[in-house]
C-alpha cells in the first residue's frame, strides 16, 4: 500500500508547493480544504483545481465557518480592511489559532485514514508575523498531537511536515517550478477577486518571491506589477 500524506490544501502558493514535494517524496496525497468563514471563497475553488491537477484520490473541503463568528481578522470580519501597506507587529490578517485548529483537524484526517504525515505550508522566513508559523509552535504542536491520539498512544507518530519553513518564497518558488507545481491554479490574494490586487501583505510577499525566483507570476493582477 502506498503510504499517506494529508496536505492542508489552501489553494495558494505555499500549500500547493507543498502538494508537489510531497509527492516527489512518493506520499499518496490527500488534501484538506478549510472553509472557515473568510471573506471570499476563491480560495476554495482555486484548491479544488490544485487537488484535480494532482488527480488525488479524494480531497476533503471541510466548513469550519464558525470562525467568523469568532472574528478578529481582516479575513473573518467585513468590518476590518485589509492593510495594503506594511506595518510593525502581527497584522489585521492573522486569524486567531487558524493553524492550531487547521493541523488538529488535518492531524484528526490523518489518523482516520492512516496517513503518516500532514503537510502544512508555514514559513519562518517571508511570511506575514503570524505566531502560528513558528518553528517552536509546529514542534511543541507534534508533540501534543502525539500525546493526544490513539495513533500516538499505541506507539505510531504522524510527523507535521514543514519543508517551507526555512525556506523563503523565492527559494520555495524556485523548487516548485523545478517540480512543475501549478502556480497558474493558485491564488494568493486578501480580496478574492478574479484578478489579484497586487497590494495586501500577501500579494507584496507572493510577488517579491517571483522577482527574486527571477521567475514571472502566472496570475492576473488587476494592478501593475
Amino acid at each position: 500500500m502506498a503510504k499517506k500524506a494529508v496536505i492542508v490544501l489552501s489553494g495558494g502558493l505555499d500549500s500547493t508547493t507543498c502538494m508537489g514535494l510531497a509527492k516527489k517524496t512518493g506520499y499518496e496525497l490527500y488534501p484538506i480544504t478549510f472553509s472557515y468563514g473568510q471573506r471570499h471563497d476563491r480560495e476554495v475553488t482555486q484548491a479544488k483545481e490544485v487537488a484535480q491537477f494532482y488527480e488525488v484520490p479524494e480531497h476533503r473541503i471541510v466548513d469550519i465557518s464558525f470562525l467568523s463568528q469568532i472574528g478578529g481578522s481582516a479575513l473573518t470580519e467585513e468590518s476590518i480592511e485589509v492593510p495594503t501597506e506594511a506595518k510593525e507587529g502581527i497584522p489585521s490578517t492573522y486569524v486567531p489559532a487558524r493553524n492550531l485548529i487547521f493541523l488538529s483537524l488535518a492531524a484528526a484526517y490523518a489518523e482516520v485514514i492512516g496517513a503518516e504525515a500532514v503537510y502544512t505550508g508555514v514559513s519562518a522566513v517571508d511570511y506575514s508575523g503570524y505566531p502560528d508559523c513558528r518553528p517552536e509552535f509546529i514542534a511543541h504542536l507534534e508533540e501534543t498531537i502525539h500525546l493526544a491520539t490513539k495513533t500516538g498512544v499505541e506507539g505510531g507518530k504522524i510527523h507535521l511536515a514543514t519543508p517551507l519553513i526555512h525556506w523563503s518564497k523565492g527559494e520555495t518558488i524556485q523548487e516548485g517550478l523545478r517540480l512543475g507545481v501549478p502556480y497558474h491554479l493558485t491564488t494568493s490574494c486578501y480580496q478574492g477577486d478574479e484578478e489579484a490586487c497586487g497590494e495586501c501583505d500577501s500579494c507584496r510577499l507572493r510577488l517579491k518571491g517571483f522577482a527574486d525566483a527571477g521567475a514571472t507570476d502566472p496570475i492576473s493582477y488587476g494592478v501593475k506589477k
